[in-house]
């Protein structure tokens, strides 16, 4: 069935973060950011091809360039509509759904990814969105979310609020009646989405990061998910480094406007 669907993976990715400007550009390994995540990404078993979305700003220039040099497809839209750049990528390159994956998630487990991907492939034609984050469950920085092409196409015509277009994907979970929703849960049992941080927002963030890369990275094998809570559990003080953010995200500026997010859900600073 994934042969005859075509799944293109979105990273979005741009230079003028708000609170770690360059973030995607700064060093892991020896390498960008950026690169690291996308050799983490193409890890993963069940993708197919990956795009990263560029703002057209020039501040941005950097990142094609680093596409180029490193032969990664690319496309360049809206920096502020990310539904909008979301869609278009989309249909530049024919897709039949579309992954959304955020740059700043380096940490991010190819394996976490195939499982959502696969949640979609062996459901075909059940679901319109799928993803690990409604309710969220994996450590925060494994964010993987799935959209049909017909319900992208439909949340580019109607998404009208600001959220909605900067965020690409609130439309679909916050309209449960219109749209089939699947939620992949960690197997585990365990839920980690609030208490580990493997996304990159802050200072705190890109040092915990560097740190795991530092005692975990290898060129003949990607690290994954349990190779880095095993290391967190044997040097706490790492995962310490940026524990007081743990839980905290974007939905906390919007917790008057969501309908299915609740105060629980994030951690208000």
């Amino acid at each position: 069935m994934n042969d005859q669907i075509k799944i293109v993976t979105v990273i979005q990715a741009r230079m003028d973060s708000t609170r770690l400007p360059g973030k995607v550009m700064m060093p892991l390994a020896g390498k960008p950011l950026l690169l690291r995540q996308y050799e983490r990404v193409t890890a993963a078993k069940l993708i197919n091809k990956i795009i990263v979305a560029i703002t057209t700003e020039e501040i941005d220039n950097t990142i094609v360039d680093l596409c180029i040099d490193n032969n990664i497809n690319y496309y360049r839209g809206n920096s502020t509509d990310l539904l909008d750049r979301h869609y278009k990528a989309a249909l530049t390159y024919s897709a039949d759904a579309v992954v959304k994956i955020p740059s700043d998630c380096p940490l991010i487990d190819p394996g976490v990814i195939d499982k959502v991907l696969k949640y979609y492939i062996d459901n075909y034609n059940k679901f319109d969105f799928v993803s690990n984050l409604h309710p969220a469950s994996y450590p925060d920085g494994n964010d993987v979310e799935l959209m049909t092409m017909n319900a992208l196409t439909d949340a580019w015509q109607n998404a009208k609020k600001k959220l909605e277009r900067e965020h690409t994907t609130p439309y679909f979970w916050e309209n449960p009646e219109k749209y089939r929703i699947g939620n992949v849960l960690w197997e585990t049992g365990k839920d980690y989405s609030m208490s580990h941080r493997f996304t990159i927002d802050y200072p705190e963030d890109y040092e915990f990061v560097k740190r795991i890369y530092d005692e975990l990275f290898s060129d003949e094998n990607i690290f994954s998910l349990n190779d880095i809570l095993g290391l967190l559990e044997k040097n706490p003080e790492i995962k310490n480094i940026n524990s007081k953010y743990a839980g905290v995200n974007w939905y906390r500026h919007h917790l008057v406007e969501l309908k299915t997010i609740a105060k629980s859900d994030t951690k208000l600073i």
